[in-house]
């Protein structure tokens, strides 16, 4: 089932999420629901309260076939910085610089209940940050350093291809 995708300035997206108790089959529906939406979108990450539930779970696929179902993800350890450009589907045609960790490791429950640990580097490592930030009621334009105009993105992005 793809649900819609809330838009800012809806302020369910500035709530912080509540953590998962239990993994229930209707969690791993959402999960699923979620992965579904987020591709249907051509997302990238997609949080729960970006579809209205107030959950503590996200997805994320940076390559294809690479898949994460979090169920309450925390960031335990962050290393180095970089600024890079974000979007969100919850902000559309809205880009801008943000500064992050370049490495982050993370502890989260999979789809089956078992406690993981990943540590991600780059464009992975956004992802992470951006999407535990939405379960937090934080967004990228708070923290954005530079906005992007949507016509200006591809000259941006060549130009700053080696950053």
């Amino acid at each position: 089932m793809r649900y819609p995708i809330i838009i800012h300035p809806d302020k369910r997206l500035l709530q912080k999420a509540e953590p998962i108790e239990y993994i229930s089959d209707e969690i791993v529906t959402l999960l699923d629901d979620m992965y579904e939406t987020m591709v249907a979108h051509d997302g990238i990450g997609l949080a729960a309260p970006q579809i209205g539930k107030n959950l503590r779970i996200a997805v994320i696929e940076v390559e294809e076939g690479d898949r994460f179902d979090l169920i309450n993800p925390e960031i335990i350890e962050g290393k180095g910085t970089d600024i890079d450009v974000e979007g969100c589907l919850s902000i559309p045609e809205t880009f801008g610089t943000v500064e992050r960790y370049d490495e982050v490791t993370v502890r989260y429950y999979d789809r089956d209940g078992a406690e993981m640990e990943v540590t991600a580097y780059g464009y992975l490592a956004r992802a992470f940050q951006h999407e535990i930030d939405h379960l937090d009621g934080k967004l990228f334009i708070d923290q954005m350093i530079e906005q992007i105009a949507p016509e200006d993105l591809e000259r941006y992005m060549e130009e700053h291809i080696d950053d």
